[in-house]
């Protein structure tokens, strides 16, 4: 692959392209704008552009048409004027190398991780929990990582609680955060997660994150696409959660790299208000110093919503290129929210940036690059270059045929279910009655009929014990260490092993 220091975004009123270095694509982005002003075109721009500098991309396809990468183009009408209008463009309709995944395992690969990955921070923003529930669910999750159980998927989780219940014992010092009414409550909002369709998020195979990043066959970077089409309607915390979680296991995993050549992954984060709506305050200080960190390990991320004021002003001050299609302005408080945006950009002499705002046509922006030095350049009026592949969906034999070559088939596609939390907590269950006391004189009865044989038995018996608690220990301490980096604590140094 040749060498590739910049991607072009578009060009100027004067036909001049505007290009961003791509060793600054760390330092994050904003695509903003209307509905219908072109915001996907241009995501679809940007991750080809990536893709073509070998950098990986993973994505959320809202509308089901970003799809359309995996497909060459066919320009035509105003498309293909506007190609006609950057000789310099190098356009040739190709499509790009996509892989596709879909948390119910529908229309793409199925994406899960497990909870005890996820662990009960994020787990309880996503319940949306009150602060005794949360305290509950970390006390559970802090029994699992002592008794060495793996919580899996849902069903692991509630069969802890309905242990926890009968055996509060368990709970040591914490016992007296696990209230019953708490305890009801997670099982009750564990229920609606799953009406939801939550339930096949959580399981095995977990995603792996180096099946992201390894780039395609020819050297270019993959384009992952979570279908999210259905996910961001009918269960928004599900899709914000898992980005969340997605964001906190790269901080975790990945190394540090400085100042790099190019990133190694590009996210998009399209929806992005979801990510901190209603999200409680210890939650979003620790995903903004993700953000404002995670560049440094070679990500950058790329937040898609309608407005700039959707995104925390210690967010918005961290991203580099922005992108701002149209808005529209009709009350004192968008009208407010325009000046806002319009003050975001580094002024242009040459045209007043505000009214520009109103005036942009489909496919066109305000875009302020990074100069050389890292520092804002003057904003720019852009018409955004159509990207190679086709604008809209791929049919259904398309992305049968996608799914089929992809270089995960059949890596994912079945789930798995070890022994876990819920097969441990039912085989105890199981074995309570046989292992009742049954008194000194028994003792002594069964001693005497069993002889040696039977002293022998009981004597292997606790020798098997004790190997089998050894292992029980030394899984729970590398959950322990699962569990750090899913309480998104990795900040403050856990180690991962799988």
């Amino acid at each position: 692959m040749p060498v590739v220091d910049s991607f072009v975004l578009g060009a100027d009123p004067q036909g001049q392209p505007i290009a961003q270095a791509l060793r600054l694509a760390n330092r994050h982005g904003l695509v903003a704008g209307a509905t219908g002003t072109g915001k996907t075109v241009t995501l679809q721009r940007l991750a080809e552009a990536f893709s073509d500098a070998g950098v990986a991309v993973f994505a959320a396809d809202i509308k089901g048409d970003l799809c359309g990468l995996g497909a060459p183009g066919n320009p035509q009408g105003k498309v293909a004027e506007r190609i006609a209008g950057m000789p310099w463009l190098n356009h040739s309709p190709r499509s790009y190398p996509v892989t596709l995944w879909d948390v119910a395992g529908k229309s793409g690969h199925p994406l899960r991780t497990t909870l005890s990955e996820m662990g009960p921070l994020l787990l309880g923003n996503l319940l949306e929990l009150t602060d005794s529930q949360q305290a509950a669910l970390y006390a559970a999750f802090q029994v699992a990582d002592r008794e060495g159980l793996l919580l899996l998927d849902l069903k692991d989780l509630k069969a802890l609680l309905n242990h926890l219940k009968d055996h509060p014992e368990m709970l040591g010092e914490d016992r007296a955060l696990f209230a019953g009414a708490s305890s009801q409550a997670l099982l009750r909002r564990l229920a609606t997660l799953e009406q939801q369709g939550a339930e096949a998020l959580f399981g095995e195979p977990a995603l792996q994150l180096e099946d992201i990043l390894h780039p395609d066959r020819d050297g270019r970077g993959r384009i992952h696409l979570l279908d999210a089409s259905r996910l961001v309607h009918e269960a928004p915390k599900v899709y914000a959660t898992f980005l969340l979680w997605l964001l906190a296991e790269l901080f975790e995993q990945l190394p540090e790299r400085g100042d790099a050549d190019k990133p190694v992954l590009a996210l998009f984060f399209d929806e992005a208000h979801l990510l901190f709506a209603d999200t409680p305050k210890a939650l979003q200080e620790r995903l903004e110093q993700v953000v404002r960190l995670i560049r440094s390990k070679g990500v950058g991320v790329y937040f898609v919503t309608q407005s700039p004021s959707d995104l925390p002003d210690q967010v918005l001050a961290q991203l580099g290129l922005r992108i701002q299609h149209g808005l529209r302005a009709f009350t004192a408080k968008e009208q407010k929210s325009l000046r806002a945006v319009a003050d975001g950009f580094r002024p242009n002499p040459a045209f007043d940036s505000l009214s520009v705002l109103t005036e942009l046509g489909i496919g066109e922006a305000l875009v302020g690059t990074l100069e050389e030095k890292g520092t804002p350049a003057v904003v720019q009026r852009v018409a955004i270059a159509p990207p190679q592949s086709r604008i809209g969906p791929l049919n259904e034999p398309e992305r049968a045929e996608l799914l089929r070559t992809s270089p995960q088939a059949g890596r994912y596609d079945r789930p798995m279910d070890r022994e876990s939390a819920y097969e441990l907590l039912m085989a105890r269950a199981a074995q309570a009655p046989a292992e009742a006391p049954v008194g000194k004189a028994g003792k002594e009865t069964q001693v005497e009929e069993g002889g040696l044989g039977g002293m022998a038995g009981e004597l292997l018996g606790s020798l098997a014990s004790q190997v089998m608690k050894t292992a029980v220990r030394q899984a729970a301490n590398q959950i322990g260490r699962q569990l750090v980096r899913g309480l998104m604590g990795s900040l403050l140094g856990g180690s991962r092993r799988r």
